[in-house]
């Protein structure tokens, strides 16, 4: 059990051990540090009074003091190492209730922690005063009110199942409806936008950032084959395109055209489905500088390569065979695939289209491959296919995904929904 006594020299933390024993306590700190009450963390200098060794051996009762802030003209300082983050914690010497909450959140969620990684360059945390950059004492207590508890945790954690699993089985509860009644309950006083909104926004911002720094490291790391460069884009390809929610690999197709009066059978290497079941097609090529573009112009125009038209050629042939395959051919799939597809959910093969991923625009120190004029011939290129096939670079890839994180920061920073409001 944690107590926090105030006095005029700073802030002491009285701990007890309750269920463990506090042997334990002792034999962490010979070792270099110890975590208490799942925040804070202490060495042995910190401790105004050690126990007698027959205590620690006996393991009997003993209230571990530790110095956890030292007064200043206005405010209390807590060394950040104490809480496991960078920046000094400075709290206002009046005004502010020393307890529990003010460090910890539900399931021991350090709150100083949360707000040391969206401040990583500030020199110092400020609860309450006069400067500038203080935060507010009643700001800071509204955050700590609106901290996400175990009953909100649970409700999101069950909503977020039931939009995964939902469409395969029926819930006995409409958890995500439970959610948003909740959510629209629990709204802050001083923010348009509710703390456990930027709590998600954060951490879609985080997983879009894993997902580009992944793809960057992929192209750094150096050659590979063709597989892999395609087992490892469709690993987060749904990430990038969340609208499709179904990859087939080796789609078998039929082809009736290339020899009169004989049936060909073919397969389409990776094929995409999406929430309304439409499928399209996608080519994965190698991500190699100087294969979009010939060296020499023709007629002063930069003109695709051998590698670019065959692919292009290729996902045209794909389109071309698969919308050829009628109901018939939807029916098939439907059933040879229905256990990779949401339940009652049918391929349709309306009007496909075939994404193209392949090659660089840019070179790996990060400048343009291209000059003015084989930019805007590429952009004539891909602009000429674009009502059957979308010419995608590696390079495309990477600004997407920059884009929407610069669009969830903005979000997240200004409270802007998605009207721009």
């Amino acid at each position: 059990m944690a107590d926090y006594k105030v006095s005029r020299s700073g802030v002491v933390l009285e701990y007890e051990a309750t269920l463990e024993g506090n042997a334990w306590i002792m034999e962490q700190l010979k070792t270099g540090e110890v975590e208490i009450s799942q925040v804070f963390t202490f060495i042995s200098d910190d401790l105004i009074e050690k126990p007698t060794q027959d205590e620690i051996d006996d393991d009997s009762p003993f209230t571990y003091r530790f110095r956890l802030a030292s007064a200043g003209a206005s405010h209390y300082l807590i060394a950040g190492r104490k809480l496991g983050i960078d920046q000094d914690v400075l709290i206002a010497k009046s005004g502010v209730e020393w307890r529990r909450k003010l460090f910890v959140a539900e399931r021991n969620i350090s709150i100083f922690k949360r707000i040391s990684k969206l401040i990583p360059d500030a020199e110092e945390i400020l609860i309450g005063g006069k400067r500038d950059d203080a935060i507010p004492i009643e700001v800071f207590e509204d955050l700590i009110a609106q901290f996400p508890n175990t009953y909100e945790l649970n409700r999101y954690a069950e909503a977020r199942v039931t939009n995964i699993i939902g469409e395969y089985i029926e819930p006995k509860r409409d958890f995500r409806a439970q959610y948003e009644v909740y959510l629209s309950k629990r709204k802050s006083p001083r923010s348009d936008v509710p703390l456990q909104a930027k709590e998600l926004l954060t951490t879609e911002i985080e997983k879009f950032q894993l997902v580009r720094d992944t793809l960057k490291a992929w192209l750094k790391a150096g050659d590979k084959s063709e597989d892999e460069w395609q087992k490892q884009l469709l690993a987060i390809l749904p990430l990038i395109f969340p609208k499709y929610i179904a990859v087939i690999e080796k789609l078998p197709i039929e082809d009736r055209y290339t020899t009169k009066g004989k049936v060909i059978h073919r397969q389409i290497d990776i094929a995409l489905v999406d929430v309304g079941g439409n499928i399209d097609v996608i080519e994965i090529k190698k991500p190699e500088q100087n294969i979009l573009l010939r060296k020499t112009r023709y007629r002063d125009n930069y003109v695709p390569t051998g590698i670019l038209s065959g692919t292009i050629m290729q996902a045209e042939k794909y389109l071309f065979h698969l919308s050829k395959g009628g109901r018939a051919s939807e029916d098939k799939l439907t059933e040879k695939y229905k256990t990779v597809l949401p339940p009652k959910l049918e391929i349709r093969i309306t009007n496909p289209k075939a994404m193209c991923i392949l090659g660089r625009d840019r070179k790996d120190n990060g400048h343009d491959a291209f000059d003015e004029g084989q930019r805007a011939d590429l952009e004539v290129i891909k602009r000429k296919y674009t009502n059957m096939i979308d010419i995608i670079t590696y390079d495309d890839l990477l600004r997407r995904l920059d884009n929407i994180i610069a669009s969830l920061k903005r979000r997240k920073n200004h409270g802007l929904d998605d009207t721009g409001r």
